[in-house]
Parts: structure tokens; sequence; C-alpha cells
């Protein structure tokens, strides 16, 4: 089923979507990741299925002031799976089957004082259907500044809590501006947790005193984006002025449960069940303008994975 969405609610995910790649980046504790996405479209053949590995190398500097240096390499291999009769008229020889998301970011971060944690980080990706060589519009730059106040593990605090404000900026099309970011995460009762900000919403409880186990409930948001090396003009009744494509994306809004459990102090498993409330895989122009929607319809979406953290 294709239907219109209201701008304002596009506009809202989006700024969102920006917030999702930095909070990533100013949370994570992982050493490395691998993980499997799979979506399912309701009411249709067609399916996104993603493939994800990290590796994150933090280095040492100065003992002083505690400042670490950060090295970060991600790759993503996305399979679309398009097989509903009206899509396939629509992209006709130029059905796009799989895109490659590569990253690479530095960061430093250092210890202000006794409470504060400053951070910057930079980096590029290439975000691409990749069937020709590398072109300048797979390649995407961002940045971001952070202060992170953390009192998870001070034992002086009555319900440890950490706190992240930053401001960030990319330069994915559309949405090309700088944001700014908050987080807020708390332990307000023994096994229990919450977690306030963008991309994830979350309540935890953990099933022993250990934390070996945990159950979540949680609202996220999830994104793919990859810059469609040939463009092309969709032929549907979408797209009546002949507009051309020049990228792929699906932006999906989530509430679902989760299941952690620590095989180590630092290996675990992770799956989450979740159904989307808000859903659009569409193709764009590099102006942000919907020119063909492919799915809308909510949908399951499932995800899982094992990560080592620090």
């Amino acid at each position: 089923m294709k239907n219109k969405n209201n701008d304002g609610i596009k506009k809202f995910f989006t700024l969102f979507l920006i917030l999702f790649c930095s909070t990533v980046f100013a949370q994570t504790t992982d050493l490395a990741r691998v993980e499997y996405l799979n979506i399912p479209f309701s009411k249709s053949d067609n399916s996104i299925q993603r493939y994800r590995a990290l590796v994150q190398a933090p280095i040492p500097l100065d003992k002083e002031n505690n400042s670490i240096f950060v090295i970060s390499l991600e790759y993503r291999y996305i399979d679309f799976s398009i097989k509903d009769t009206d899509d396939q008229l629509a992209f006709g020889d130029n059905l796009v089957d799989s895109s490659q998301d590569m990253r690479l970011n530095l960061g430093y971060t250092w210890k202000f004082n006794k409470d504060w944690r400053f951070g910057v980080r930079a980096g590029a990706r290439i975000n691409s259907t990749l069937e020709n060589s590398i072109e300048s519009d797979d390649l995407v730059y961002e940045g971001g500044i952070y202060a992170i106040l953390d009192k998870k593990d001070d034992s002086t605090a009555t319900k440890p809590y950490r706190l992240i404000l930053g401001l960030t900026y990319s330069t994915t099309p559309g949405r090309n501006y700088p944001l700014p970011l908050i987080n807020y995460f708390r332990e307000f009762r023994p096994n229990w947790t919450f977690t306030l900000g963008v991309p994830k919403t979350n309540i935890r409880h953990y099933l022993n005193d250990s934390h070996k186990d945990a159950i979540q409930a949680f609202a996220t948001l999830d994104n793919i984006y990859a810059n469609l090396q040939n463009n092309f003009v969709p032929m549907s009744s979408q797209n009546p002025n002949n507009k051309q494509v020049e990228n792929i994306e699906h932006t999906i809004g989530l509430l679902g449960l989760g299941y952690e459990h620590f095989f180590t102090d630092h290996l675990l498993f992770y799956g989450y069940a979740a159904h989307s409330v808000y859903n659009n895989f569409r193709m764009e122009n590099n102006d942000g303008d919907k020119i063909y929607e492919i799915n809308s319809t909510n949908t399951p979406y499932f995800r899982a994975g094992l990560k080592f953290k620090y």
C-alpha cells in the first residue's frame, strides 16, 4: 500500500535520524559487534536485510587527564529484496538489489574535571549502491562535539545516572545542518534503569542481581540511506513530472521488546522484536523530495547480534 505521508511527520523523523548517528557514537562502549536485521514488509513481498560489523580501538594517550583517542570502523551490507510488481515496473532495468555503508570515525575524549568528560568526533562514510567506482555523491562527512556527565559508577550517587549533551553536523543530502543532542540515563530502582533520548528510549529490568539477563521495552528509530550511482526516472503515477531519483532511503519508528544475555562481563547476545509506528521506504532526490514511495504500511522488525564491550 502506498500512502502520501504528512511533511511535518517526515521532518520530525528526519531530525531524530541525525541525532541517531550522533547518540550512538557518544554512548557506545562497544569494542566489536556483529548484527543481523530483517524487515519483512507487511502486505508486501518486499523485504530488507542488513548485515553489520563494527570494530572500535580506544588508545589511551594521557593518564593525567584520562584522554583517549578512538578509531572506529564499521561496515554494513544492505540487501533490498524488491518483488512487488508495481515496484519492479517502476524500477524497470534500474532495480536496486543492494547497497553498502562503510564508515570511518576518529574521536578524541578527555576528562575535564571530576564530573565532566568532553569529546570531539570527525568522520566520513560511503553510502552507495556501488555499481561503479566511488563518486563524490557517495561520500558523507560528519562530526560532533560532546559533554558527558557520567555518574553510572559513582558509589556516592544514590541513583546512578549519565547525561550527554552535544552538537552534531552531517552532509547527508536534504539535512546538512547542525543539531543539538541530549541523552539521559538513570538507575531508578535496584535492577531497573531507563534511558530518555534518541535513537532509543527504553526501560530495562535485570532478571537477576548478577545482571546476566535483562529484558526491556523500548521506542527507537532506524534508518537506511544509500546514494544511487545510476540515477533514473521511476515509471509510475507517483511521479507525474518525471523527476529523477538520486538516493534510496528507509526510515522506521518502532515500539518493541528486547532481551540481553551476558556470557561474560563483556560479551553479550541481544535480540529485539518490534513493530513500526512509522514506516517510509522511498526514493528521493538530493533536495530531500520524495519521488517514489515503495512501502509505508507498518511492519514487523527483527534484529539480533553479539557485541563485546569494555
